[in-house]
């Protein structure tokens, strides 16, 4: 089954779950800036909302994206200084919404994040969203003698 594409902003309903990727950021290091998290190529930032519209939990995995050679990048698992990650451990109750964001560690592109209903391999569904390529920064950041920023 070819997985259908959508656009940022887009609603995307896979099965129970309903997918809207807000925006995207790219970031050369997150965290304390004496010790920050550098990555091994960039960070990508998606920001999100995830609603739950069924009647039984779901489970969100760590997800997807997809460049343009078709190879697939996980989610980094450990993340510093990003206000709102996800986490590791997503679990939305029936009816049940949440925002935040989800970080890649990818040279800068464009990508496809694959989005899922969580379901067991053999009868998951997926679909695409496209994150189009966009270095703008949304706002001059400032970092204050002693404190943490977050994004």
């Amino acid at each position: 089954m070819e997985e259908v594409v959508h656009e940022m902003g887009e609603l995307t309903t896979v099965g129970p779950v309903i997918y809207n990727v807000l925006e995207t950021e790219w970031r050369t290091q997150l965290g304390d800036p004496v010790e920050p998290m550098i990555p091994e190529r960039r960070f990508l930032i998606v920001r999100l909302t995830v609603n739950n519209s069924g009647n039984q939990q779901a489970a969100i995995p760590l997800l997807n994206v997809v460049d343009s050679e078709g190879d697939s990048h996980l989610e980094v698992s450990e993340v510093k200084g990003v206000r709102n990650w996800l986490g590791l451990l997503r679990i939305l109750e029936p009816a049940a919404a949440v925002q935040g964001r989800i970080v890649f560690d990818v040279e800068p592109s464009d990508y496809m994040l694959r989005v899922t209903d969580g379901g067991n391999l053999e009868d998951e569904r997926t679909a695409l969203v496209s994150l189009p390529l966009s270095l703008d920064t949304p706002g001059v950041e400032v970092a204050i003698p002693g404190s943490t920023p977050e994004l």
